[in-house]
């Protein structure tokens, strides 16, 4: 049965109502705000500058996020972010996990109690793979240990390639980690802690992501890139970049 011309409209806007609210845009500031944060969380607050890198990410309510070598800091923002129909994966490493001697949690398991839209998953560096595709995948501080001997080391190439297939397209790759001086070598980022930015641009680039995106946000210009990311004259202190690649 046809539906007449004022009911087939009103179906419209309820269709496009539904599609304008999936793809809201969440409050980055009240989220960073809210007093129900933990406030463990809310004392590291001014030195990640969450604020600042949620609004450059632009999260939408409904959209998928996963964290890889997950932390509950971040997940709970990105949970309040893209809200109950929004999914966070907590993408667990193997590799770091035997490392650092943690038990991985159980794949679909939720290890944040009051945002049940997080759940973990276990994955290889070169086989990453995600129960479906993300909207953004977010990967903090330990791009340089897919290089050393801490994670094997693993095939650069094949995992960055994985990350490629696990986004939709248009899907976006957000790396951060702790500056490196230019043609630093393996075993200066095994030693470090740090990463040249250039080789994780050449990686990228090799993998068919575009830079969309940069933030100064992280910046110290004070750090020297020659200390240990955990020595205490720069811990918490160092020079980091933040680079926004897309999956085309």
């Amino acid at each position: 049965m046809l539906k007449s011309a004022p009911a087939a409209l009103a179906a419209a806007l309820l269709v496009s109502t539904a599609c304008m609210a999936a793809a809201a845009s969440p409050d980055v500031t009240a989220i960073v705000a809210d007093p129900a944060r933990p406030e463990a969380d809310r004392a590291l607050d001014a030195s990640r500058h969450p604020a600042e890198l949620l609004a450059l990410l632009d999260l939408k309510e409904g959209q998928t996020v996963a964290d890889i070598w997950p932390g509950d800091y971040w997940d709970r923002l990105f949970a309040d972010a893209v809200g109950p129909t929004g999914k966070v994966y907590a993408a667990h490493l193997t590799e770091a996990d035997a490392a650092e001697k943690q038990v991985t949690p159980p794949p679909g398991s939720m290890p944040i109690p009051e945002h049940p839209n997080v759940t973990s998953v276990s994955t290889t560096a070169n086989t990453f793979s995600l129960p479906s595709k993300a909207d953004v995948i977010w990967f903090r501080q330990n791009y340089h240990d897919l290089y050393d001997k801490f994670m094997g080391p693993s095939d650069v190439p094949a995992f960055n390639k994985a990350v490629y297939e696990a986004l939709k397209p248009g899907g976006r790759f957000v790396i951060i980690d702790h500056t490196g001086k230019p043609g630093s070598s393996v075993e200066a980022m095994e030693k470090l802690h740090r990463i040249d930015p250039a080789v994780v641009k050449q990686d990228l680039a090799a993998a068919g992501f575009r830079l969309v995106a940069e933030s100064d946000t992280l910046r110290n210009p004070d750090d020297a890139l020659d200390l240990m990311v955990f020595n205490p004259a720069i811990r918490g202190k160092t020079d980091q970049f933040v680079y926004v690649f897309e999956r085309p």
